[in-house]
């Protein structure tokens, strides 16, 4: 029997979703809306209909096309005194970072924007069944594997923070924590709503009965957002940023986010360096690899080099990437959290690679919806002289790079990662290991990475010994990790082989990944 299709995800209860569809006869464009739906039920701190996201999108042989849905800064700014914006404590275990949360931290959301207009260019199944599997798993419950308690306990003080986010994901057994492993955690004011959205359109989000509880809420509550706001959200379709390397053409997303250009950044600088010859893993591989990183992490924060590479730095100094950064990137607010993707073939060809967030979550929710609103004007990095200096009515950027490839053969793939500054360099080397080292998509997937920023080089376990030994000779400040870590990122990834119908699929385990062919 001829497969149908193939997905990756982030849990499993996502990819189920995503592969009901396919089963039932809906084509790429209709799972991958059905799992972003089952997504805000199985992956709640990392994904919601609150937040924004990108779809990259290939319609068959057409040429691909990226929907942007991601969030936009308020038109008016309000005085910070009458803002409610405050700082929590993430506990990371090993680690505590700073978040900003509160009513003041809410940016337009853009999610339910882009998939009523995904699904009106690109779906055939009617938007009422595409939401069936998550009206359902957000009804009858599903138990929280380990990833999912772990990352509740992280942000504990968001989904704590009122009595109403309590209500949602506090813990039935111990009434004083959130909802842990094992436990069935079950939202049904989300099935309703996801059911009200199939009946009425994107209308009941941004003009009826939900958009007027966030206004409300806003108003009375330190928010930003108006109807003015709601009414004025527009999807963005743009052009992907498309690049060829090693024969091989990719496609990934354009300015004002910022992801996929530097993959493309790290990308050029490689091309042609007889990387693969080194060998995967080996010091030489590792070095010149970390050096490219280095030098995109350069464009990134200055967008000009000061590496002693001359042949790298004139190499930066000339792209075309470099002049898109400096005119289309530098000086919007930028947001770079809690992602989660979703990767979906189906046997026509049709290729969806979605990636959403959330930012950690505002901490409020929108009463009766099952929706916790985004926090992504709460990033550290657009509030540099203080809250809310940011532009207003300006899209923000993102580090979210949904990402596909076509090689010479005509085989197909589309890949997406979480990982807030971590998502461009585990992009490129699964690239890399599927170009350069002939990797399966499932090892390219699994292999160990290294990540470079800020002057540290940090190296995930599993390469051999002696190779990272002379790797931190070359390095002043090194970070070794004795275990595989969602901090190197979570790619989830498909490919497909038209000419052998055959698909194969890999979900990142570092966070949870699965994936599926039906």
């Amino acid at each position: 029997m001829k497969a149908k299709g193939a997905i990756a995800a982030g849990h499993p209860e996502t990819a189920r979703a995503a592969a009901a569809i396919l089963d039932a006869g809906g084509n790429a464009f209709d799972a991958v809306l059905a799992g972003l739906c089952a997504a805000c039920v199985a992956e709640p701190v990392l994904t919601s209909l609150g937040g924004g996201g990108f779809l990259l999108a290939r319609s068959g042989g057409e040429a691909p096309v990226l929907y942007d849905f991601f969030v936009q800064t308020p038109k008016v700014r309000r005085p910070e005194a009458e803002v409610e914006f405050y700082p929590i404590l993430a506990d990371f275990g090993t680690a505590q970072q700073e978040f900003h949360i509160g009513m003041g931290s809410i940016a337009t959301p853009g999610v339910v924007k882009g998939m009523f207009r995904v699904h009106a260019d690109l779906s055939t199944v009617p938007m009422a069944r595409i939401v069936e599997p998550a009206a359902h798993l957000a009804r009858n419950g599903f138990p929280v594997n380990r990833l999912q308690a772990y990352t509740f306990r992280v942000v504990e003080k968001i989904y704590g923070a009122n009595a109403e986010s309590r209500a949602v994901f506090g813990s039935r057994v111990h009434p004083d924590r959130l909802i842990g492993e094992g436990e069935t955690f079950r939202l049904p004011p989300f099935a309703d709503t996801l059911e009200a959205l199939a009946r009425e359109g994107e209308a009941c989000f941004y003009h009826g009965d939900i958009g007027r509880r966030m206004v409300d809420a806003c108003r009375a509550g330190g928010g930003l957002l108006t109807a003015e706001d709601l009414a004025a959200y527009e999807v963005v379709r743009r052009a992907p940023l498309g690049l060829a390397y090693d024969g091989a053409r990719l496609f990934t997303n354009p300015p004002p986010s910022t992801g996929g250009l530097l993959i493309a950044f790290a990308l050029e600088l490689l091309e042609g360096s007889g990387l693969g010859a080194a060998g995967f893993g080996t010091a030489a591989y590792l070095e010149r690899l970390a050096r490219a990183m280095a030098l995109t992490n350069e464009a990134r924060l200055e967008s000009r080099v000061h590496e002693a590479d001359a042949d790298a730095a004139e190499v930066m100094l000339n792209s075309e990437f470099v002049d898109l950064y400096r005119r289309r990137i530098l000086g919007r607010p930028a947001a770079r959290r809690g992602t989660t993707h979703i990767s979906v073939i189906d046997g026509d060809g049709n290729a969806a690679a979605l990636s959403v967030s959330n930012g950690e979550g505002a901490g409020y929710m929108v009463p009766g919806t099952g929706i916790m609103l985004n926090n992504m004007l709460g990033e550290e990095d657009i509030n540099p002289h203080g809250a809310h200096q940011w532009p207003e009515d300006t899209r923000m950027c993102s580090m979210m790079a949904p990402t596909l490839m076509v090689r010479r053969d005509g085989t197909l793939a589309v890949m997406g990662s979480g990982g807030s500054n971590r998502i461009r360099t585990a992009i490129l080397q699964v690239i890399l290991n599927i170009l350069e080292s002939g990797m399966a998509i499932g090892r390219a997937v699994d292999s160990p990475r290294i990540h470079f920023e800020n002057d540290l080089l940090s190296i995930e376990d599993g390469f051999a010994e002696a190779e990272v030994a002379a790797l931190a000779e070359r390095f002043p400040s090194v970070e070794t990790w004795d275990e595989r870590n969602l901090f190197f990122g979570g790619v989830h990834a498909v490919l497909f082989d038209p000419a052998a119908g055959r698909f194969e699929g890999a979900g990142d385990p570092r966070r949870g990944g699965v994936s599926m062919t039906v």
